[in-house]
């Protein structure tokens, strides 16, 4: 018997080994023994994570819901985890994760709320990563540090009011004059937009082509008010952003990003940490209804004797365990890089659906108490309303991998 010691940012994680055998196991459930296809790295990251939204998040997310505010006073800490573009590489002060480890991290991060998960999803995939993908070397190194750090806040400025499912047809408009671009448009349902020090805006320049560009907090002609009234997501941040003559340097324009398939691209990386984050959420409600059903006594014995909440618990521990193996093998094909988009469509279809159904059956379980924001389902259902349309609805995707199955397109 030997130790290994696994750093992980701020933690350090002694896992027990045995002759060829790791002692660690992932938080589960693990009903078909998925540790044994892991890391040691891998299942340590899940388990700090899950400890620490455990004992920093958990405690304090129903009065985030009920306020509809997010608590910004983590977000450092979240940087030093190594929680935000944890799969990007070291030299921009980023984790260099590999992409299974980064999905458990988002799930543990959705299992405490989708928002949460969010919030990371948002900053890593969606502002660094394509900062990363097709920014130049200067806006690299200036932002990405910022960003991994939680120094800096960004947004992802795609959506338009009109425009959802199809953003080719973003009415934002850049046009370049002299050593500027002057961007004018407005966008529609972007998380973290009102606290955001740098929002990522695509926009169309005068020959069509959509491009993403950098736009400063600060920035003349450059507004976010804040969304109000949700009813889902209400422990994260979202808004609009209004762009009026807002004018940046040509500088701040992505030189690599040409055409819809820069943006597309950077959906696709959200997605696919969407395909793990929802697994969280299934598991927070599951582990809650099966707690509850051996607690809650009804005609002098416990729910969990009775056939028909056995069957809810199979059915939820069933549909886990088989979005767990599908998502273990969406990172295995994203590291070996041939990964599709629209096999991350079909995980998105099966895994949000998945967790949608899993909350609302585990708070039937719960019968009235599940109404209530001491237990999590009912948070998690009303999260999973917005997951299940935002990154490209379920409709969406299900056209998406129809369109794969017999090479017709349905909506174009």
């Amino acid at each position: 018997m030997f130790f290994v010691s696994l750093i992980f940012p701020a933690f350090t994680f002694v896992a027990e080994i045995g002759e060829n055998q790791v002692s660690l196991k992932i938080v589960g459930p693990d009903y078909f023994d998925l540790s044994a296809l892991l890391s040691e790295e891998e299942i340590a990251i899940q388990n700090l994570t899950h400890e620490w939204v455990r004992d920093k998040f958990r405690p304090i997310v129903a009065k985030h819901f009920r306020d509809g505010s997010f608590p910004l006073e983590l977000k450092n800490e979240m940087g030093e985890l190594g929680f935000f573009g944890s799969n990007l590489p070291e030299k921009y002060g980023a984790a260099g994760l590999n992409s299974v480890a980064y999905g458990l991290m988002m799930q543990e991060l959705e299992r405490g709320d989708s928002g949460l998960r969010s919030f990371a999803s948002v900053q890593g995939a969606l502002v660094m990563w394509p900062i990363w993908k097709y920014g130049s070397d200067d806006q690299k190194e200036t932002w990405l540090p910022q960003l991994a750090s939680a120094q800096k806040i960004g947004c992802f400025g795609l959506t338009e009011p009109d425009f959802g499912s199809n953003p080719g047809g973003m009415l934002t408009r850049a046009k370049k004059q002299g050593d500027e671009y002057i961007l004018n448009g407005t966008k529609m349902w972007i998380t973290n937009s009102p606290i955001a020090d740098l929002a990522l805006i695509w926009a169309k320049d005068e020959t069509g082509e959509v491009s993403g560009y950098l736009v400063e907090r600060g920035t003349k002609g450059f507004e976010t008010p804040g969304i109000k009234g949700k009813l889902s997501l209400r422990a994260s941040i979202t808004g609009e952003i209004i762009l009026n003559n807002c004018r940046i340097p040509l500088e701040n324009k992505l030189p690599d990003a040409h055409g819809l398939k820069a943006p597309l691209s950077c959906l696709t990386q959200a997605r696919y940490g969407i395909n793990w984050g929802v697994i969280g959420a299934a598991i927070d409600c599951y582990v809650e209804a099966v707690d509850y059903s051996k607690t809650r006594i009804q005609f002098d014995k416990p729910i969990a004797a009775y056939q028909l909440t056995q069957q809810k618990l199979a059915e939820m521990i069933n549909e886990i365990t088989k979005a767990q193996f599908i998502t273990l093998q969406l990172g295995r094909l994203k590291d070996r890089e041939t990964l599709t988009h629209k096999q991350v469509s079909l995980a998105k279809m099966n895994n949000v659906r998945m967790a949608l159904e899993i909350a609302r059956s585990a708070r039937t379980i719960l019968g009235a108490s599940g109404i209530i924001d001491e237990y999590v389902s009912m948070r998690h259902a009303a999260n999973l309303e917005s997951v299940l349309t935002y990154e490209g609805t379920h409709e969406m995707h299900t056209l998406v991998v129809g369109e794969s199955i017999t090479g017709i397109s349905a909506f174009r």
